[in-house]
Parts: structure tokens; C-alpha cells; sequence
């Protein structure tokens, strides 16, 4: 079993910046492929991908509405990945939810096997 808990949300203002943390316990992951993602909802809106990361070579991907502003990032030695997001803007604002998919980075929610609780991000105008 695989426990996500995902921190850094907040209140932030059109143009700056948040840095969101996803530390992952319950098992370790020396063995096999991991990717994690992270992907976000907004009320009313289908959950969409913002970007992934695999575990052990750290190739990262991102959905094309966050290419250049955010970057994903990961500390195998705290079990833990970043999501650095600059330049943020109203639209971004979302409930950000990591993933873990016992495979390679997927844009597909329903494919993870393991989730998160979400941190709220809210970005004023």
C-alpha cells in the first residue's frame, strides 16, 4: 500500500509563484517502474494532467498548459516530488492532486493506481 500527501497550496497572486510537494510512504520503490503525476480539477471542469515524472531516470512530461511555467522535479531519497509552479495565473487555480502509476508516465487519471488528497491553489487576478 502506497500512502500520497500532497502540500504547498495556497493563495497566491496572478504572476507568482508556489512550490507543491508530494511525499509518498508505504513501500519503497527500488524495484520495477514508477511514474508520478500530478493533474489538477477546477470546479465544474474534468480533471486534467499538468505533468509527470519517472521514479528512477527522472523523465518528466507536462501538459501543454503549464510547458514553461512549471516544472516537476523529484528527491528519491525523501520519497518526495516537487511541482515548482512560476508565472501562474487565475486559470490555474485547481485542487492538485499526485498520482503514483506503477508504470510509465500516463496523461490518463484513471490509469494510477494510487492518489492523494489534493492541496487547493488558488491564484487571485
Amino acid at each position: 500500500q502506497v500512502q500520497l500527501v500532497e502540500s504547498g497550496g495556497g493563495l497566491v497572486q496572478a504572476g507568482g509563484s508556489l512550490r507543491l510537494s508530494c511525499v509518498a510512504s508505504g513501500r519503497t520503490f527500488d524495484t520495477g517502474t514508477y511514474a508520478l503525476g500530478w493533474f489538477r480539477q477546477a470546479p465544474g471542469k474534468e480533471r486534467e494532467f499538468v505533468a509527470g515524472i519517472t521514479w528512477s531516470g527522472g523523465i518528466t512530461y507536462y501538459g501543454d498548459s503549464v510547458k514553461g511555467r512549471f516544472t516537476i522535479s523529484r528527491d528519491n531519497a525523501k520519497n518526495t516530488v516537487y511541482l515548482q509552479m512560476n508565472s501562474l495565473k487565475p486559470e490555474d487555480t485547481a485542487a492538485y492532486y499526485c498520482a503514483l502509476n506503477r508504470g510509465s508516465i500516463v496523461t490518463v487519471g484513471r490509469v494510477y493506481d494510487y492518489w492523494g488528497r489534493g492541496t487547493q491553489v488558488t491564484v487571485s487576478s
